[in-house]
């Protein structure tokens, strides 16, 4: 099949990689299906940041699917990694399992009190599911499964007749061991504990050297079933392997055929470019910390040809950020994952941050009051793309995100601002009549007559105000006036709140009282509600912000809160007389 053309109008950088893993794959593999990939190890909770090992292959492949072509996009649960470390604050899990440290992912129990069988499938179950609410098509495959059933048997044994070529391209990366180092089982009780966590790789060793010689394979030993052993004579007729653990507890030794046992696997370095040549790999990008000179992704481009194949096409990925947080890391606990994220916005929000920048840019994703800035992004570029005004990149990232090539994903049948639905969700504290009261009224007309069709949006926002705001940031609104503030204005201040009285019946809507709220302060100046601010002297500002900070204050008891004109609304008329009409007809001291 062709290639279909992309003009440099309207090229982005999904459809500059979709032309040239097309371009890569029919050079490979004339005719059968693109092969794109990603890698995960379910060590702990997938967050945001692995996230982007899983979007930027998808969004090409469903790129590539739109232009008519088969695509697999494999992703590959490293659940046979070692358990390196315990992440701090996972539910259900103390110190205790630092005793499963060295054991494969599959054979840590899982968190207590988890419908899963074992600590890899509980992390595996709450990313699967996001990556479906998400729109990501994937076959997925357990690298447990493949090693424990034999697939990878001729690699292994391969890699093991060529151990010599190996580790002559892994010395080259090396650096001199420092003198004086540890024994291993030191390393078993201290190093092992401290070990950097990544996506389960980066800061893997790549093979055992010993008196016998540099092998690729780890063995999980047979007595404890961790992996602190080490290959002690290798036969390559016979395949006959003798293997000791370090673990002082065990002390472990056996002979057994490699051609015939299934419990171990290649070190990291060594088994990554042996995937992407079983699979016939063509994408696969990898983190900046695989990147990087020496790194395994570096050294992959070299041992990938001792299997026969050729290095994928695989650009480095940028760091995401949480508005607020420093750079993720499983291992400190409290890391944002993709549901998180979909608790709070929804999927074509989050498909959106992946696919509107390029892999080696990063981002963050707000949790915090920015999402209500990103969502007015978003619905302003909602309607550019509608009204045609939109540039052809963001026209493609949006599109990007709104669906894939299966079609859009589920949406929200009337999109009113996140803000304005964060705030009748703080306001209303969960009482669904009194918010549907209130988002009936914005726009009379087009009047929303049930939260359902504002739903999935309003729950979203819902959940951000339950989940993300602190207590003391909601909003409570008084229940009595403040007499004794109303007592102390002067007349220019209750004439102030005379006009907006008088002004609330003809006005009730969001639109109205907008204008109402911002033309109070005009009005008492000698110019029209109506006066643009290129029309007004810079003081008028001076004058909206001090009479926007009364209000708060009559109404909340608070200097700043919710836009004023979603806070007028969800008081209601009656309300905001009671709050605020005694000062209509106050005389100061009376």
């Amino acid at each position: 099949m062709p290639i279909v053309a992309q003009s440099s109008e309207t090229t982005d950088w999904v459809s500059r990689f979709a032309d040239d893993v097309i371009e890569e794959s029919e050079r490979r593999a004339p005719g059968k299906p693109v092969v794109v990939a990603s890698g995960l190890s379910p060590s702990g909770p997938i967050h945001l940041g692995n996230l982007r090992e899983v979007m930027t292959p998808h969004l090409v492949a469903d790129e590539i699917r739109r232009r008519g072509y088969q695509v697999r996009h494999l992703i590959s649960w490293d659940d046979y990694d070692r358990y390196r470390k315990v992440p701090a604050g996972i539910a259900g899990v103390d110190e205790s399992w630092a005793e499963h440290i060295g054991k494969p992912l599959t054979s840590v129990p899982a968190p207590e009190g988890s419908a899963y069988p074992n600590w890899a499938e509980h992390f595996k179950a709450a990313m699967t599911e996001a990556l479906a609410e998400l729109g990501v098509e994937f076959d997925g495959i357990s690298q447990t499964a493949q090693y424990t059933s034999g697939v990878y048997r001729d690699q292994i044994l391969h890699a093991m007749k060529h151990r010599g070529d190996i580790d002559a391209i892994l010395d080259q990366y090396r650096t001199k061991k420092a003198p004086g180092k540890k024994p291993q089982q030191k390393a078993v009780d201290e190093a092992e504990l401290e070990a950097e966590e990544g996506s389960g790789a980066a800061a893997e060793d790549d093979g055992s050297s010993g008196s016998a010689g540099y092998f690729p394979y780890k063995p999980y030993c047979g007595g404890c079933g961790k992996d602190f052993t080490t290959v002690t004579s290798y036969d390559d007729e016979t395949t006959e392997m003798t293997y000791t653990c370090a673990v002082e507890s065990c002390g472990f030794s056996e002979t057994v055929l490699l051609s015939e046992f299934d419990r171990g696997k290649l070190v990291w370095k060594v088994d990554w470019p042996m995937r992407w040549v079983h699979e016939g790999v063509v994408f696969e990008p990898s983190g900046v910390d695989h990147s990087s000179p020496g790194s395994s992704f570096q050294v992959g481009g070299q041992l990938v040809g001792i299997f026969g194949g050729k290095q994928p096409i695989g650009p480095a990925y940028a760091f995401v950020g949480i508005s607020g947080m420093a750079k993720m890391s499983s291992s400190k606990g409290g890391v944002p994952t993709p549901s998180d994220a979909l608790k709070i916005m929804e999927p074509q929000i989050l498909r959106w941050l992946y696919a509107r920048r390029r892999p080696n840019q990063s981002f963050k994703i707000a949790f915090d009051q920015e999402i209500q800035r990103l969502y007015d992004e978003w619905d302003k570029l909602a309607g550019k793309v509608e009204d045609g005004s939109a540039l052809p990149g963001d026209v493609a990232a949006y599109t990007r995100a709104v669906g894939t090539a299966a079609g859009e994903l589920p949406k929200t049948a009337h999109p009113l601002p996140y803000r304005t639905l964060a705030s009748v969700a703080d306001i209303t504290a969960g009482q669904r009549d009194q918010a549907l009261r209130i988002l009936g009224d914005l726009d009379p007309a087009d009047p929303l007559s049930s939260l359902d069709e504002a739903a999935p949006r309003y729950d979203r926002a819902e959940a951000w105000i339950n989940t993300q705001v602190p207590a003391n940031q909601r909003t409570v609104v008084r229940d009595e006036p403040d007499t004794e503030l109303l007592g102390s204005l002067d007349e220019t201040s209750r004439a102030s709140l005379r006009l907006l009285l008088d002004g609330v019946d003809g006005h009730w809507s969001l639109d109205g009282l907008t204008h109402l709220v911002y033309g109070v302060p005009k009005v008492q100046a000698g110019f029209s509600a109506d006066a643009t601010p290129q029309e007004l002297p810079a003081e008028i500002k001076t004058a909206q912000r001090a009479f926007f900070a009364l209000l708060y204050r009559l109404l909340v008891s608070k200097d700043t809160g919710p836009r004023l004109p979603t806070l007028l609304l969800a008081v209601g008329a009656d309300r905001v007389r009671r709050l605020l009409g005694t000062a209509a007809w106050h005389t100061v001291n009376s």
